[in-house]
């Protein structure tokens, strides 16, 4: 019989870390995983949309499986039991958000306003992941106040919100859209 997805061992409000701690499903540890998984789910929205473009897709997609690995890295204590290995976000993931962030830049006309979080659809869509990115950056810098996380953890999350604030500027870029500037007597 094949395994069902279905395990029973959360009907009383509980989930397992890897490495098998217990903790309740609101823990900040679990907001903070969680809250990464959304933003993977709002990044492949983005992903699937027809309108981005094959390159810009490419390259967001090998930010989802970063993002799973952070999530991996997230529901895992730094002192897991030894039995447990996950990947880790390290600072050659940083590095890898600020590559694309620079190559970008270089291809954008310079911001001289602040702009609205709009244009084409995955623009919106990408922009949308950011704010959800900002969310997961607040409740990682809880977490880190309360247990170890990794040292790479809170710099990739904030870098990653630059990073798709300038891949939603690239999708309306590469679809001949302008960015809409802000304008504050509204």
């Amino acid at each position: 019989m094949a395994q069902r997805i279905y395990t029973k061992t959360g009907d009383r409000g509980t989930t397992a870390l890897f490495g098998g701690q217990r903790v309740p499903k609101h823990h900040v540890r679990v907001e903070a995983y969680g809250t990464v998984d959304e933003l993977n789910s709002a990044l492949g929205i983005a992903i699937a949309h027809e309108q981005l473009p094959p390159t810009l897709r490419s390259v967001l997609i090998e930010l989802s499986h970063r993002l799973f690995t952070l999530g991996s890295d997230l529901a895992t204590p730094l002192e897991p039991s030894p039995r447990v290995t996950v990947p880790r976000i390290d600072t050659a993931d940083i590095e890898w958000l600020e590559h694309w962030i620079d190559q970008w830049e270089e291809q954008l006309p310079p911001l001289k306003n602040f702009i609205l979080p709009t244009g084409n659809m995955p623009s919106a869509l990408l922009h949308y992941a950011r704010t959800v990115c900002r969310r997961a950056e607040r409740i990682a810098t809880v977490l880190a106040e309360q247990d170890h996380v990794g040292p790479a953890i809170i710099p990739f999350l904030n870098r990653c919100s630059d990073f798709l604030f300038v891949a939603a500027r690239v999708a309306n870029a590469a679809c001949g859209v302008p960015d809409v500037p802000w304008s504050p007597q509204h």
